[in-house]
């Protein structure tokens, strides 16, 4: 709809207009940030009977923390993983595989509001050494300056348990790994890099996660 002018048109005179079903990438953001009224990203999930929290993504509000809405609790498992407490909609706290960060505000009436940035899916996460590295946050570091399609993934290593690898579509992989070098921490920054040809997606063209660390496996087991 972004892409014809005559839809875009109406949905910018959407008094408040609200995005859900997944996660909102930097492109879309950008799109929607100069328009003139509210637009919200949602958080929820089925059991929850949709969304239990907004953020804003347009305007001098814009964040990338969500507000929970009132009656609705969230704290973090021992994983790091939200968990949710939404006694009107579910009779018991549900535990996410959504990797969050929680940070506490004051209110006015100078009560605690526990807002939440979501890190990623627990099943991204690398461990190699004993650092936990989280996928999503890796790609997004890097995102505004490899501009060829790329993927953060690992493969088994002997002594650090995982390694992480860069598959990208980019030919030149020293251009790459300086990149790397230049924007990652010392412990997230891959070991291996690979160029291939394309990356496996999903049928709405997210990273099919699986898929690409059976690629880099492969990869890796073939040079080593």
């Amino acid at each position: 709809s972004l892409q014809v002018p005559k839809e875009r048109d109406r949905l910018r005179r959407i008094r408040h207009l609200i995005i859900g079903g997944g996660a909102i990438d930097e492109k879309l953001s950008a799109a929607l940030h100069d328009f003139p009224n509210f637009v919200w990203s949602t958080y929820g999930m089925t059991e929850t009977l949709s969304h239990i929290a907004l953020r804003q993504l347009n305007g001098p509000d814009a964040s990338e923390w969500y507000k929970p809405f009132d009656g609705v609790k969230v704290w973090l498992n021992e994983e790091g993983c939200l968990v949710i407490d939404a006694p009107a909609v579910c009779s018991h706290p549900l535990v996410t595989n959504d990797r969050a960060e929680i940070r506490l505000s004051n209110t006015e009436n100078g009560l605690n509001t526990s807002y939440f940035r979501i890190l990623g899916r627990k099943d991204n996460v690398i461990d190699s050494g004993g650092i936990k590295i989280q996928i999503e946050e890796v790609e997004h570091l890097l995102k505004s300056s490899l501009t060829t399609d790329f993927a953060i993934t690992s493969c088994p290593d002997q002594r650090f348990g995982e390694a992480i690898v860069l598959l990208t579509t980019q030919n030149d992989i020293d251009a790459t790994k300086n990149l790397c070098q230049q924007l990652l921490p010392k412990f997230w920054q891959p070991r291996f890099f690979y160029y291939v040809p394309s990356l496996p997606k999903t049928g709405n063209g997210k990273p099919a996660r699986e898929e690409i660390r059976n690629v880099a496996q492969q990869i890796c087991k073939s040079k080593a």
